[in-house]
Protein backbone atom coordinates (compact mmCIF):
# COMPACT_ATOMS: atom_id res chain seq x y z
CA UNK A 1 0.00 0.00 0.00
CA UNK A 2 1.62 3.32 -1.12
CA UNK A 3 1.77 5.37 2.02
CA UNK A 4 0.63 9.16 2.05
CA UNK A 5 3.08 10.50 3.65
CA UNK A 6 5.98 9.83 1.32
CA UNK A 7 4.25 11.10 -2.21
CA UNK A 8 5.45 14.08 -3.53
CA UNK A 9 3.20 17.52 -3.44
CA UNK A 10 3.21 20.68 -4.98
CA UNK A 11 2.56 24.13 -4.56
CA UNK A 12 2.63 26.94 -7.10
CA UNK A 13 6.48 26.02 -8.65
CA UNK A 14 7.36 24.52 -5.27
CA UNK A 15 7.81 20.49 -5.94
CA UNK A 16 8.34 18.62 -2.65
CA UNK A 17 9.20 15.16 -2.56
CA UNK A 18 7.14 14.10 0.82
CA UNK A 19 4.70 15.52 2.71
CA UNK A 20 7.56 15.97 5.80
CA UNK A 21 8.69 19.84 6.67
CA UNK A 22 10.65 20.93 9.25
CA UNK A 23 9.18 23.65 11.42
CA UNK A 24 10.18 26.94 12.27
CA UNK A 25 12.21 27.03 15.25
CA UNK A 26 14.13 30.56 17.09
CA UNK A 27 17.50 29.76 17.65
CA UNK A 28 18.56 32.92 19.14
CA UNK A 29 22.38 32.97 18.24
CA UNK A 30 22.60 35.79 15.08
CA UNK A 31 24.57 38.91 15.68
CA UNK A 32 22.65 42.16 15.43
CA UNK A 33 20.25 40.08 12.94
CA UNK A 34 22.72 38.37 11.52
CA UNK A 35 23.31 34.41 10.69
CA UNK A 36 26.55 32.95 12.32
CA UNK A 37 28.53 29.61 11.85
CA UNK A 38 25.61 28.42 13.97
CA UNK A 39 22.49 28.76 11.69
CA UNK A 40 25.70 27.12 9.24
CA UNK A 41 25.74 23.78 10.85
CA UNK A 42 21.80 23.97 12.27
CA UNK A 43 20.03 23.62 9.05
CA UNK A 44 23.12 21.91 7.37
CA UNK A 45 22.01 18.81 9.22
CA UNK A 46 18.72 19.58 8.74
CA UNK A 47 19.06 20.25 5.16
CA UNK A 48 19.79 16.34 5.33
CA UNK A 49 17.81 15.32 7.07
CA UNK A 50 15.11 14.00 3.82
CA UNK A 51 12.22 16.60 4.93
CA UNK A 52 10.97 17.78 2.01
CA UNK A 53 11.12 21.43 3.06
CA UNK A 54 12.96 22.65 5.67
CA UNK A 55 11.81 26.40 7.18
CA UNK A 56 14.20 28.56 9.10
CA UNK A 57 13.29 30.01 12.51
CA UNK A 58 11.39 33.47 12.48
CA UNK A 59 12.99 36.11 10.85
CA UNK A 60 12.50 39.74 11.55
CA UNK A 61 11.49 42.32 8.77
CA UNK A 62 13.08 45.40 10.83
CA UNK A 63 15.42 45.62 13.77
CA UNK A 64 12.67 46.51 16.25
CA UNK A 65 10.56 43.01 15.34
CA UNK A 66 13.53 40.46 17.15
CA UNK A 67 12.06 38.55 19.63
CA UNK A 68 15.29 38.97 21.19
CA UNK A 69 18.96 40.41 20.26
CA UNK A 70 20.03 37.24 19.17
CA UNK A 71 17.32 36.62 16.95
CA UNK A 72 17.78 36.45 12.96
CA UNK A 73 16.34 39.21 10.69
CA UNK A 74 16.68 40.19 7.19
CA UNK A 75 16.45 43.96 7.62
CA UNK A 76 19.99 44.96 6.08
CA UNK A 77 22.61 44.36 3.19
CA UNK A 78 24.42 42.94 6.45
CA UNK A 79 21.95 40.50 7.62
CA UNK A 80 22.01 39.63 3.71
CA UNK A 81 25.11 38.64 2.67
CA UNK A 82 25.18 35.98 5.99
CA UNK A 83 22.14 34.85 5.17
CA UNK A 84 22.72 33.93 1.39
CA UNK A 85 26.26 32.24 2.90
CA UNK A 86 23.87 30.07 4.50
CA UNK A 87 21.48 29.34 2.26
CA UNK A 88 24.06 29.03 -0.81
CA UNK A 89 25.82 25.93 1.56
CA UNK A 90 23.12 24.14 2.37
CA UNK A 91 21.39 23.96 -0.83
CA UNK A 92 24.89 22.95 -2.11
CA UNK A 93 24.78 20.11 -0.19
CA UNK A 94 21.50 19.36 1.27
CA UNK A 95 17.90 17.65 -0.16
CA UNK A 96 15.70 19.92 1.68
CA UNK A 97 13.74 22.81 -0.30
CA UNK A 98 14.39 25.79 2.24
CA UNK A 99 11.70 28.16 3.38
CA UNK A 100 11.97 31.24 5.36
CA UNK A 101 9.43 32.25 8.02
CA UNK A 102 9.13 36.22 7.71
CA UNK A 103 7.58 37.87 10.91
CA UNK A 104 7.49 40.64 13.50
CA UNK A 105 7.51 40.13 17.00
CA UNK A 106 5.30 43.32 18.27
CA UNK A 107 4.53 43.97 22.06
CA UNK A 108 6.63 40.48 22.52
CA UNK A 109 9.89 41.85 21.57
CA UNK A 110 12.95 43.20 23.38
CA UNK A 111 13.42 39.80 25.84
CA UNK A 112 16.15 38.09 26.80
CA UNK A 113 16.97 34.81 25.17
CA UNK A 114 15.23 31.23 26.83
CA UNK A 115 18.45 29.98 28.66
CA UNK A 116 18.67 33.52 30.60
CA UNK A 117 14.92 33.56 31.34
CA UNK A 118 13.03 35.19 28.25
CA UNK A 119 11.42 37.94 30.22
CA UNK A 120 11.66 41.47 29.02
CA UNK A 121 14.71 43.42 28.54
CA UNK A 122 15.31 46.04 31.47
CA UNK A 123 15.25 49.52 29.55
CA UNK A 124 18.06 50.48 31.00
CA UNK A 125 19.44 47.31 28.88
CA UNK A 126 21.64 48.64 25.76
CA UNK A 127 20.43 45.56 24.27
CA UNK A 128 16.82 46.44 24.69
CA UNK A 129 14.05 48.37 22.51
CA UNK A 130 11.06 50.05 22.39
CA UNK A 131 8.09 47.38 21.45
CA UNK A 132 5.33 48.44 19.46
CA UNK A 133 2.05 46.61 18.78
CA UNK A 134 -1.94 47.84 16.99
CA UNK A 135 -2.68 48.86 21.13
CA UNK A 136 -0.86 50.08 24.43
CA UNK A 137 -1.92 46.72 25.52
CA UNK A 138 1.69 44.66 27.73
CA UNK A 139 1.26 40.67 26.95
CA UNK A 140 0.83 40.42 30.77
CA UNK A 141 0.83 42.85 33.47
CA UNK A 142 4.46 43.10 34.07
CA UNK A 143 5.68 43.88 30.58
CA UNK A 144 6.29 47.13 29.87
CA UNK A 145 3.45 48.67 27.34
CA UNK A 146 4.40 48.83 24.09
CA UNK A 147 4.05 52.40 21.99
CA UNK A 148 0.46 51.75 19.42
CA UNK A 149 1.53 52.11 15.99
CA UNK A 150 0.47 55.14 14.02
CA UNK A 151 -0.69 54.66 10.17
CA UNK A 152 2.71 56.25 9.05
CA UNK A 153 4.36 53.43 10.99
CA UNK A 154 2.20 50.61 10.19
CA UNK A 155 3.05 51.54 6.24
CA UNK A 156 6.89 51.40 7.28
CA UNK A 157 6.33 47.72 8.62
CA UNK A 158 4.68 47.00 5.76
CA UNK A 159 7.52 47.98 3.29
CA UNK A 160 9.55 46.16 5.86
CA UNK A 161 7.78 43.12 5.00
CA UNK A 162 7.80 43.80 1.30
CA UNK A 163 11.95 44.37 1.18
CA UNK A 164 12.42 41.10 3.11
CA UNK A 165 10.38 39.12 0.93
CA UNK A 166 12.21 40.43 -2.21
CA UNK A 167 15.35 39.91 -0.19
CA UNK A 168 14.42 36.51 0.68
CA UNK A 169 13.77 35.55 -3.32
CA UNK A 170 17.19 37.33 -4.29
CA UNK A 171 19.03 34.90 -1.80
CA UNK A 172 17.37 31.85 -2.95
CA UNK A 173 14.49 30.68 -0.56
CA UNK A 174 12.07 28.26 -2.02
CA UNK A 175 9.01 29.72 -0.15
CA UNK A 176 7.89 32.19 2.19
CA UNK A 177 5.79 31.65 5.22
CA UNK A 178 4.59 34.86 7.36
CA UNK A 179 4.41 34.59 10.50
CA UNK A 180 0.98 35.26 12.03
CA UNK A 181 0.56 33.33 15.09
CA UNK A 182 2.07 32.44 18.46
CA UNK A 183 1.56 36.46 19.77
CA UNK A 184 3.54 38.21 17.00
CA UNK A 185 2.56 41.69 15.66
CA UNK A 186 0.30 40.02 13.27
CA UNK A 187 -1.46 38.17 15.74
CA UNK A 188 -1.58 40.65 18.06
CA UNK A 189 -3.61 42.83 15.29
CA UNK A 190 -6.20 39.50 14.61
CA UNK A 191 -7.12 38.71 18.79
CA UNK A 192 -9.20 41.26 20.49
CA UNK A 193 -7.19 40.75 23.50
CA UNK A 194 -4.24 43.01 21.96
CA UNK A 195 -6.44 44.61 19.55
CA UNK A 196 -8.36 47.37 21.31
CA UNK A 197 -7.90 50.47 18.53
CA UNK A 198 -10.79 51.60 16.65
CA UNK A 199 -9.72 52.66 13.63
CA UNK A 200 -10.01 51.06 10.58
CA UNK A 201 -7.71 48.79 11.90
CA UNK A 202 -9.21 47.63 15.54
CA UNK A 203 -12.84 47.12 16.89
CA UNK A 204 -14.49 44.23 15.04
CA UNK A 205 -13.74 41.60 12.83
CA UNK A 206 -13.02 42.95 9.31
CA UNK A 207 -10.88 45.72 10.54
CA UNK A 208 -8.52 43.42 12.59
CA UNK A 209 -7.99 41.16 9.95
CA UNK A 210 -7.66 44.41 7.50
CA UNK A 211 -3.62 45.36 8.24
CA UNK A 212 -2.72 41.57 8.52
CA UNK A 213 -4.50 41.40 4.82
CA UNK A 214 -2.53 43.94 3.65
CA UNK A 215 1.04 43.19 4.32
CA UNK A 216 0.02 39.60 2.68
CA UNK A 217 -1.18 41.26 -0.34
CA UNK A 218 1.68 43.75 -1.07
CA UNK A 219 4.15 40.88 -0.86
CA UNK A 220 1.48 38.71 -3.16
CA UNK A 221 1.58 41.67 -5.84
CA UNK A 222 5.24 42.49 -5.26
CA UNK A 223 6.61 38.74 -5.91
CA UNK A 224 6.23 36.66 -9.41
CA UNK A 225 3.04 34.91 -9.32
CA UNK A 226 4.81 31.48 -9.43
CA UNK A 227 6.48 32.33 -6.12
CA UNK A 228 4.63 30.56 -3.14
CA UNK A 229 3.82 32.22 -0.46
CA UNK A 230 1.66 30.88 2.72
CA UNK A 231 0.43 31.69 6.16
CA UNK A 232 1.15 30.09 9.66
CA UNK A 233 -1.70 31.40 12.40
CA UNK A 234 -3.21 30.69 15.03
CA UNK A 235 -6.46 28.89 14.50
CA UNK A 236 -7.47 29.51 18.28
CA UNK A 237 -6.39 32.27 21.62
CA UNK A 238 -7.67 29.30 23.80
CA UNK A 239 -8.66 32.18 25.85
CA UNK A 240 -12.35 31.94 26.68
CA UNK A 241 -13.20 35.55 26.12
CA UNK A 242 -11.20 36.14 23.10
CA UNK A 243 -13.78 35.87 19.77
CA UNK A 244 -10.12 34.78 17.89
CA UNK A 245 -10.82 31.15 17.34
CA UNK A 246 -11.52 28.77 14.65
CA UNK A 247 -14.66 30.33 13.39
CA UNK A 248 -12.88 33.75 13.01
CA UNK A 249 -9.48 32.07 11.86
CA UNK A 250 -11.32 30.18 8.99
CA UNK A 251 -13.20 33.50 7.59
CA UNK A 252 -9.47 35.08 7.70
CA UNK A 253 -8.17 32.25 5.67
CA UNK A 254 -10.72 32.33 2.89
CA UNK A 255 -10.00 36.10 2.87
CA UNK A 256 -6.20 34.68 2.59
CA UNK A 257 -6.87 32.42 -0.36
CA UNK A 258 -8.88 34.79 -2.00
CA UNK A 259 -5.01 37.05 -2.32
CA UNK A 260 -3.29 34.55 -3.66
CA UNK A 261 -2.28 32.39 -0.27
CA UNK A 262 -0.78 29.32 -1.23
CA UNK A 263 -1.07 26.92 1.93
CA UNK A 264 -1.87 27.56 5.50
CA UNK A 265 0.47 26.17 8.60
CA UNK A 266 -2.10 25.95 11.38
CA UNK A 267 -0.50 26.51 15.00
CA UNK A 268 -2.76 27.72 18.02
CA UNK A 269 -2.48 30.11 21.35
CA UNK A 270 0.68 32.37 22.34
CA UNK A 271 -1.33 35.70 22.39
CA UNK A 272 -2.58 35.83 26.26
CA UNK A 273 -0.77 34.39 29.49
CA UNK A 274 -4.34 33.25 30.27
CA UNK A 275 -4.42 30.94 27.44
CA UNK A 276 -5.95 27.52 28.60
CA UNK A 277 -4.58 24.74 26.04
CA UNK A 278 -6.00 21.80 25.86
CA UNK A 279 -2.51 19.59 24.56
CA UNK A 280 -1.97 16.01 23.90
CA UNK A 281 -0.93 14.03 20.88
CA UNK A 282 -1.49 15.77 17.73
CA UNK A 283 -3.41 18.25 19.55
CA UNK A 284 -3.84 21.05 16.92
CA UNK A 285 -4.14 18.60 13.83
CA UNK A 286 -8.09 19.33 14.66
CA UNK A 287 -7.67 23.12 13.49
CA UNK A 288 -6.04 22.06 9.93
CA UNK A 289 -8.73 19.68 8.90
CA UNK A 290 -11.03 22.30 10.01
CA UNK A 291 -9.29 24.95 7.27
CA UNK A 292 -8.30 22.40 4.72
CA UNK A 293 -12.00 20.97 4.46
CA UNK A 294 -13.57 24.54 4.85
CA UNK A 295 -11.14 26.52 2.90
CA UNK A 296 -9.62 24.28 0.10
CA UNK A 297 -5.87 24.51 -0.41
CA UNK A 298 -3.08 22.78 1.19
CA UNK A 299 -2.40 23.05 5.09
CA UNK A 300 0.28 21.84 7.12
CA UNK A 301 -0.68 20.18 10.66
CA UNK A 302 1.61 21.11 13.38
CA UNK A 303 1.87 20.20 17.45
CA UNK A 304 3.07 17.01 18.90
CA UNK A 305 3.29 14.71 15.68
CA UNK A 306 6.34 12.35 17.25
CA UNK A 307 5.51 9.43 15.84
CA UNK A 308 5.50 7.97 12.21
CA UNK A 309 2.25 6.02 11.84
CA UNK A 310 0.64 8.61 13.78
CA UNK A 311 1.90 11.49 10.87
CA UNK A 312 1.15 8.88 7.95
CA UNK A 313 -2.43 8.95 9.48
CA UNK A 314 -3.20 12.46 9.73
CA UNK A 315 -2.19 12.64 5.72
CA UNK A 316 -4.16 9.45 4.78
CA UNK A 317 -6.89 10.16 6.50
CA UNK A 318 -7.04 13.57 4.96
CA UNK A 319 -6.58 15.78 7.90
CA UNK A 320 -3.80 17.67 6.70
CA UNK A 321 -1.59 17.33 3.22
CA UNK A 322 1.41 18.11 5.37
CA UNK A 323 2.84 17.36 8.80
CA UNK A 324 5.43 19.85 10.46
CA UNK A 325 8.41 18.49 12.86
CA UNK A 326 9.73 21.34 15.57
CA UNK A 327 11.44 20.22 18.61
CA UNK A 328 10.97 16.34 17.69
CA UNK A 329 13.32 17.16 14.60
CA UNK A 330 16.05 18.86 16.70
CA UNK A 331 15.89 15.96 19.51
CA UNK A 332 16.07 13.36 15.73
CA UNK A 333 17.40 14.78 12.81
CA UNK A 334 16.82 11.77 11.22
CA UNK A 335 12.88 11.40 11.63
CA UNK A 336 12.02 11.41 8.04
CA UNK A 337 14.98 8.57 7.59
CA UNK A 338 13.11 6.46 10.46
CA UNK A 339 9.85 6.61 8.82
CA UNK A 340 10.76 5.58 6.13
CA UNK A 341 12.36 2.47 7.68
CA UNK A 342 9.07 2.19 9.02
CA UNK A 343 7.36 2.11 6.10
CA UNK A 344 10.33 0.37 3.70
CA UNK A 345 10.20 2.91 1.50
CA UNK A 346 12.97 5.34 0.04
CA UNK A 347 13.96 8.86 1.52
CA UNK A 348 16.62 11.18 0.15
CA UNK A 349 19.59 10.93 2.00
CA UNK A 350 23.62 11.74 1.30
CA UNK A 351 25.41 9.37 -0.63
CA UNK A 352 28.11 9.93 2.23
CA UNK A 353 25.79 8.33 4.99
CA UNK A 354 24.84 5.24 2.68
CA UNK A 355 26.70 2.99 4.88
CA UNK A 356 25.32 4.45 8.04
CA UNK A 357 22.41 1.90 8.49
CA UNK A 358 21.06 -1.39 6.30
CA UNK A 359 18.20 0.32 5.67
CA UNK A 360 19.41 3.21 3.52
CA UNK A 361 19.69 2.37 -0.27
CA UNK A 362 23.50 1.84 -1.52
CA UNK A 363 23.30 4.23 -4.32
CA UNK A 364 22.45 7.89 -3.34
CA UNK A 365 18.47 8.17 -4.80
CA UNK A 366 18.70 11.03 -7.96
CA UNK A 367 18.37 14.05 -6.86
CA UNK A 368 20.69 13.95 -4.26
CA UNK A 369 24.28 16.34 -4.16
CA UNK A 370 27.19 14.08 -5.05
CA UNK A 371 30.48 14.32 -3.29
CA UNK A 372 32.60 16.78 -4.06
Amino acid sequence: MERKLFTPISIRNLNLTNRIVVAPMCQYSAVEGSATDWHLMHIGQLSISGSALVFIEATAVEEKGRITPGCLGLYSDDNHKALEKVIKFVKRYGNSKIGIQLAHAGRKASTAVPWKGGKPLDQDNSDSWRTVAPSPEGYNPNWPLPIELGIKDLDYIKECFVNSAKRAVEIGFDVIELHMAHGYLMHQFLSPISNTRTDKYGSNFENRIRYPLEVFKAIRDELSQDYPIGVRFSATDWVEFSSWNIEEATKFSIKLKNLGCDFFDVSSGGNSPKQNIISGPAYQTGFASIIKNKVGIPTIAVGQINEPLQAESIISTGQADMIAIGRGMLYNPRWAWHAAEVFKTECAYPPQYARSHHSLIGLPIPGNPQPT
